[in-house]
């Protein structure tokens, strides 16, 4: 399913995101884009940092769409949560979402967001990995659990969303806010400016 973002800007970009919050941040910029979701295997591999394995996925998420959509700029991302090295993903079930929030309560915590931009030809034009540390209150099993009643969890890494109901789990963010909620923004539009994609 694509989705028509539209703009003055004669250049055409492909977001090759199924978030909407990188919709949502992207289209804050101004900058013409197309979405096309890109279905990449995002398997872990063993011996894998959690910085290789991002930067791994967001890449093969461009490239993905750059093959399938060539003569365009694809720009691709992927974001993990981190705790002591080890990744966060998606919870599958309530119970790991419950598990996740508790393992990270009082903790701080790293979130990673690799963003990877393509040109027309499929050449990178930018690629780098965004850090930013959260760190969580030391939240009780009934604030866990009122935050999972919202639902919010189940398609967030590290099951939750600092910009939604998720904030109120959240101490402190230190670096960048929309580096955690999933596109590094002063980044990324350094980038597209570099390649003439914003004004």
């Amino acid at each position: 399913m694509e989705h028509m973002e539209h703009s003055a800007n004669p250049h055409c970009l492909i977001l090759a995101s199924a978030s909407p919050r990188r919709r949502d941040l992207l289209q804050r910029t101004g900058c013409a884009f197309r979405v096309i979701p890109s279905l990449t295997d995002e398997t872990h591999r063993p011996g894998e940092t959690p910085a290789a394995y991002v930067q791994r996925v967001a890449a093969d998420k461009a490239q993905t769409i750059s093959q399938e959509q060539p003569g365009f700029w694809v720009l691709a991302a992927d974001t993990i949560v981190t705790l002591n090295g080890h990744i966060l993903g998606k919870p599958g079930s309530t119970e790991i979402a419950r598990e996740m929030l508790a393992t990270l309560s009082g903790q701080t915590h790293q979130v990673m967001t690799a963003f990877v931009l393509l040109n027309e030809t499929g050449q990178s034009a930018a690629a780098e990995v965004v850090t930013s540390e959260v760190t969580f209150k030391s939240n009780s099993d009934a604030e866990i659990d009122a935050y999972l009643a919202t639902g919010e969890s189940f398609d967030k890494a590290g099951a939750y969303a600092v910009q939604g109901k998720g904030r109120v789990l959240v101490g402190r963010v230190t670096g960048s806010l929309t580096n955690v909620i999933g596109l590094p923004m002063d980044e990324v539009g350094a980038a597209l400016r570099t390649a003439g994609l914003l004004a």
